[in-house]
Order: C-alpha cells, then structure tokens, then sequence
C-alpha cells in the first residue's frame, strides 16, 4: 500500500497518539500488545513519566515497514 494510505488512517488524530489512539489505528489491538511495540522501540515514541506520546510519522512509519516485510 502506499504511504497516504497509511497517513489517512492518522489523518483525524493529534500529532501525538496515546496509547489507544495506537491501538485504534492497528485494528483495536491489545492493550498489553501496544505497550510490547512500544517497549521494544518497534515504534519510536517518547514517555512523559508513566504516559506514551507516540508521533503519527513513528507510526505510518511502522505501518510501511511491516507491510513490507509481507
């Protein structure tokens, strides 16, 4: 898919995600799965104390790579 395609699905969010947000924009994953991306650096993020902002380029960025990864 091309990258617009992954920027539409962000397009209505702040330029900072929260966790939920993350979790909507993958399909409603779960909460413990979110937080494994996340503490793996597989999505590049910034923590503030004990909350996650996530920037919606770190993203569609992840979106692109694992879809073509296959």
């Amino acid at each position: 898919m091309s990258p617009s395609y992954y920027e539409s699905l962000v397009e209505n969010y702040s330029d900072l995600l929260t966790v939920d947000d993350l979790r909507k924009v993958l399909g409603n994953i779960g909460k413990n799965k979110a937080y494994e991306l996340l503490k793996s650096n597989a999505i590049q993020h910034v923590r503030i104390g004990r909350k996650y902002k996530i920037p919606k380029k770190a993203v569609v960025d992840y979106l692109i790579l694992i879809d073509s990864k296959g």
